[in-house]
């Protein structure tokens, strides 16, 4: 039993007592859109969870880019070329598609902390055994990298609904983006942690997947104290208690019927497959740059300069942050004037990246400080897409 002095629980007994007289069936909830639905959670134990989910959001995107961060290590390691580099992406995803739906499932019909917290503990576990995997056992780095990708499905898919239980209204629009708003910050900082800290470990790439397990251990025992489960709600926040679940064949089919989620749906994967690309080869593209550009062979003993690597790190974290902010703010003005301001916001700001990622391309093998600004420019513009999608 939690002590009486402990100033959360006793914030959330003075919520439950101001609200024990309301009616929930005679529809006191709407009038209350801006407090966590049915007041189990208090507003700062409800705060401090959807900043703990965040931070491990973070953590999950900076060990993803990591992989990319330090991949010609990789490939020296266990003596591969590109197209072999790039299964570990394609196996990484594809076991990602395929545990997501078996998660959703699980977060309606389990326990969401626990289930989540799982999800979590299988990523740190499959992240800090990839550091042990020696040379030459490449397949095994491979089957390891997919388990991976199953933890992070886990709790990328459950996630987001915790949030959505914990605010309705205009905060959990709020909430949901600062979620996600953390994604290219933490891709960002993978990059740039993964070589700092094969560097500090005088070349033993290993210690990049050491980082980030000790810190998830953390955020997971926070969640265990912090996070509550709460009554399974609707979107308006009415306790769903004796409504059934259907059964997730039938949602599925009612989702397949829901245009705008289909092509929210759409759109969503078409930008992550282009962050994706970005993403993992990016800093590769740049490093090949810069050695045709100066006209020198490619680095085959270590230590080798992969600062490229860090200026593509400081790239994202920036047009990241720039993109969300910007997306949001310009979206939110717009509004006043045009309901499909979201939709409309986004949709431009990814046809106008297209011709700046191309140019990207195209001064490869010409300017590296033009190749830098035509990625910064395309990634600002499809970092506002995340302020759209969190309405979904």
């Amino acid at each position: 039993m939690a002590s009486p002095q402990d100033p959360l629980l006793k914030e959330e007994e003075e919520a439950m007592e101001d609200h024990s007289d309301m009616d929930v069936e005679k529809g006191d909830i709407p009038e209350r859109q801006n407090l966590p639905s049915l007041s189990v959670m208090s507003t700062a134990r409800s705060i401090i969870t959807v900043v703990i989910l965040a931070f491990v959001n973070l953590l999950i995107y900076a060990n993803r880019s990591s992989v990319a961060g330090v991949l010609p290590y990789i490939q020296k390691a266990y003596d591969t070329n590109a197209s072999l580099s790039g299964l570990l992406n394609t196996l990484f995803i594809g076991s990602y598609v395929l545990d997501a739906p078996i998660a959703g499932y699980l977060g309606d019909h389990c326990n969401k902390k626990y289930t989540v917290c799982a999800g979590v503990i299988v990523w740190l576990s499959m992240t800090l055994t990839l550091s042990f995997i020696p040379d030459g056992y490449f397949l095994l780095f491979l089957l390891t990298s997919g388990l991976v990708g199953a933890g992070e499905a886990t709790f990328c898919t459950i996630a987001p609904s915790i949030i959505a239980d914990l605010f309705t209204s205009d905060q959990r629009t709020r909430m949901l983006n600062v979620f996600y708003s953390v994604i290219p910050v933490g891709c960002g900082l993978g990059y740039i942690i993964g070589p700092k800290v094969t560097d500090a470990a005088r070349g033993d790439w290993h210690w990049a997947f050491r980082v980030t397990p000790g810190l998830g251990l953390i955020a997971v025992a926070l969640m265990i104290l912090v996070t509550k489960e709460l009554p399974r709600t609707t979107t308006n926040g009415k306790n769903n208690k004796s409504q059934k679940f259907a059964k997730w064949a039938t949602d599925l089919k009612k989702l397949f019927k829901n245009r705008s989620f289909m092509l929210t749906t759409m759109g969503s994967t078409a930008v992550s497959f282009i962050v994706g690309a970005i993403g993992v080869w990016g800093p590769s593209y740049l490093t090949h740059a810069r050695t045709l550009l100066q006209e020198k062979d490619p680095c085959r003993a270590e230590p080798c300069d992969y600062h490229d690597i860090l200026i593509f790190g400081v790239v994202t974290v920036v047009s990241g942050i720039l993109g969300v902010v910007a997306g949001t703010e310009i979206s939110k003005r717009y509004r006043k004037s045009n309901p499909r301001a979201d939709p409309l916001v986004c949709g431009c700001a990814m046809m106008l990246s297209a011709p700046f990622l191309l140019l990207a391309l195209t001064f490869g093998n010409i300017s590296l400080v033009a190749t830098n600004i035509f990625i910064f420019i395309g990634e600002t513009l499809l970092s506002v897409n995340p302020s759209y999608l969190t309405l979904y």
